[in-house]
């Protein structure tokens, strides 16, 4: 899908778009073309800029997941929602795969992660321990198949690979997730974890602006979205 499909607001400030899985928010050592590149070059042609495209980064979801991220077009909104998200203001609502068999229908986690750099891995305690930050999050069942069930999880706290290290120290790890315990990988290589909800305060209007995105329709995402 080109990305002018999938831009899913836009104004004088703001551009926010449904990510694909397996895409790069921003550059990295690989070198890959990333979400950003599409952005600047999509805003030079649309807007016949001349020169460099300012584009502001406000935030990241790991590369195997999809769903909604929001940059900014100037610095002022760039700053402001920096701002909201050190806060932890904005309410983010994820889609998450995992097997049927999960216990409950709702509830909430909170456990202490902690970050090994090398392995670009975190993990989750149930008790503190050194070097470790508090992640809560709430989540609640909200579709079955036959083999797998679909969970809407909202997050309370933004810590590196928050949902899959949460979920995994059940002995849930998200569909397709091998790094955090899957039996078995996604033929395209994501993960079944969507970035479904952003809703935030607009950096200059001040109104509360909520946007949604689906997951593109292939995989295990077919039979929700076929529901």
């Amino acid at each position: 899908m080109n990305i002018k499909e999938r831009i899913l607001f836009e104004d004088n400030h703001l551009i926010i778009v449904n990510k694909e899985a397996k895409e790069l928010v921003q550059g990295d050592k690989t070198g890959d073309p990333t979400l950003a590149d599409h952005l600047k070059a999509y805003i030079k042609v649309k807007y016949k800029k001349p020169g460099e495209v300012y584009l502001g980064i406000v935030h990241r979801i790991d590369r195997p997941t999809s769903g909604v991220v929001v940059f900014t077009k100037t610095s002022k909104a760039l700053a402001r929602l920096n701002a909201q998200f050190e806060k932890r203001s904005p309410r983010k609502t994820y889609w998450a795969v995992v097997d049927k068999s999960f216990p409950t229908q709702k509830g909430n986690l909170t456990h202490w992660m902690t970050r090994n750099q090398k392995q670009n891995k975190s993990k989750a305690h149930i008790n503190e321990v050194p070097n470790s930050k508090i992640a809560k999050l709430s989540y609640k069942r909200i579709q079955e198949f036959e083999h797998y069930c679909l969970l809407e999880v909202t997050l309370e706290t933004g810590r590196h690979h928050q949902i899959r290290a949460q979920l995994s120290s059940l002995g849930f790890p998200i569909h397709g997730d091998l790094k955090y315990g899957a039996d078995r990988s996604n033929k395209d290589g994501s993960i079944s974890l969507h970035a479904r909800k952003l809703q935030i305060e607009h950096p200059i209007t001040n109104e509360t602006v909520s946007f949604v995105a689906n997951p593109q329709k292939s995989g295990i995402w077919k039979a929700v979205l076929s529901d």
